[in-house]
């Protein structure tokens, strides 16, 4: 408390955001003035429990318990202090909503995780993680989005275009503490891509949040507009934001094994058939708009099929190779995008792959093709089938998946199957260029 105070001073901080993300997916929360701070980081600011009804479109889905009656605070985490480089004489933390009287709301997404971590932390293990997110760089002309450019992949063009924009960028994340790994032009029309470095797992989605924020931040500053929607643009490449993560015990990688399959430990493997189990009912969590599915199709690169295989851009989940030590060896999860709640994808990831270690889980042959070029005969085989195509779809995955049910919990969960019905109701009244620009108005 003594050092944000100090930081706040020294730094001409006059508000800080306590930041959180809503089962739609939005980022939202309030600031508290620095001269209250203190009192602030100690209560929490009073909340509505409604606003976790709410959907991307602000229209409030009914819900026991998430009525105009209740309160909840947004208390936030000191440790999350940052000074926000794009936004003069402000700050931030990400925050939790606890009850009145402190104690954990079983509506809050950022417990759901927090709670995940616990149980796997009783296992004896601690997921790092990231999220490898793409967006579209361009400019809003009336309701129209307008890519920066339409250079070619990786293409040094596409370097040139953007040089201004990303060079602010990196230093607006560097100075958050958001180590900057790599950075490139894709595939898409003013298609980006940042990673930033893996971290324990509620840092990764904290830190996901902050990147959002700041890559949003930066383009408006510079005139442009950023967007992290699936599919901004319908005759364009989507954006995702690959899932990768490792499992850790006793200071060394566990998914590691220089002897196992592709360098994957039998752990590793039993991870991945949890996951696979339970990712039709997952991608509602890590897919978690309307929108997602428009990018979620085959030969896309955005693993569309239950399957798993080594270096495989098709599959659901991919092994990594390692790159430089054999104890990086990390899997990466394909269907997995900026529109749901890092919270509860990351948290529903946990969940999902704890399952597979406990009950020792196959997770079958691994797959050394694009699924969509196999016959249905070969993919029913070889037990590959293709995940949802659409939100509703993943939902009633979801209803009917009774681990990751219990895990959410009966108010989180009952919220969010309301919240993205609610979502997709509105979304079928409407044609795909309403959809789009509402998605990359939003995210």
């Amino acid at each position: 408390m003594t050092d944000i105070l100090r930081r706040a001073r020294e730094e001409n901080v006059s508000l800080v955001r306590f930041l959180y993300a809503d089962h739609g997916g939005i980022v939202r929360g309030k600031a508290a003035a620095t001269a209250r701070l203190a009192e602030r980081i100690d209560s929490g600011i009073g909340h509505t429990r409604a606003m976790m009804a709410m959907s991307m479109m602000d229209e409030l889905a009914p819900v026991d318990g998430m009525g105009p009656v209740g309160e909840v605070r947004i208390k936030p985490d000191p440790n999350t202090f940052v000074t926000l480089p794009y936004a003069f004489g402000a700050a931030a933390m990400l925050a939790d909503q606890v009850n009145p009287d402190g104690t954990p709301w079983d509506g809050c997404a950022r417990t759901f995780l927090r709670q995940a971590i616990a149980e796997l932390g009783a296992d004896g293990y601690e997921l790092q993680a990231a999220f490898e997110p793409e967006f579209s760089l361009g400019r809003r002309d009336r309701a129209d989005f307008v890519p920066i450019d339409e250079s070619l992949c990786y293409s040094a063009t596409g370097f040139h275009l953007a040089h201004d924009y990303t060079i602010d960028l990196v230093g607006a994340l560097n100075k958050q503490g958001l180590e900057v790994e790599h950075y490139y032009p894709e595939l898409g029309h003013g298609q980006q891509e940042i990673p930033i470095g893996h971290a324990t797992a509620l840092r990764a989605a904290d830190n996901h949040v902050l990147l959002r924020e700041t890559v949003r931040a930066v383009a408006i500053r510079h005139g442009l507009w950023a967007s992290f929607a699936p599919k901004p643009l319908p005759d364009q490449a989507g954006n995702g934001a690959h899932l990768h993560a490792s499992l850790w015990s006793h200071g060394g990688n566990a998914f590691a094994d220089p002897s196992g399959q592709f360098g994957l430990s039998r752990l590793g493997h039993h991870f991945v058939g949890g996951v696979l189990a339970h990712l039709p009912a997952l991608v509602a969590l890590t897919c978690g708009s309307v929108n997602s599915y428009r990018r979620l199709a085959p030969s896309t690169w955005s693993g569309a099929y239950t399957c798993y295989g080594p270096d495989n851009r098709e599959a659901a989940v991919r092994i990594c190779s390692p790159i430089g030590a054999t104890g990086s060896v990390n899997l990466e999860l394909k269907p997995c995008d900026s529109s749901g709640n890092p919270y509860l994808a990351l948290g529903g990831f946990i969940h999902a792959g704890l399952d597979g270690i406990r009950r020792r889980l196959d997770p079958g042959q691994p797959l050394l093709a694009d699924p969509a070029t196999l016959s249905s005969s070969e993919r029913s085989r070889l037990a590959v089938a293709r995940l949802p195509a659409s939100l509703p779809e993943a939902l009633d995955a979801l209803a009917a998946d009774s681990l990751l049910m219990s895990a959410l919990g009966p108010l989180r969960s009952a919220a969010y199957l309301a919240v993205k019905r609610s979502e997709a109701a509105h979304f079928a009244r409407h044609d795909v260029g309403y959809e789009c620009y509402q998605h990359w108005m939003r995210f």
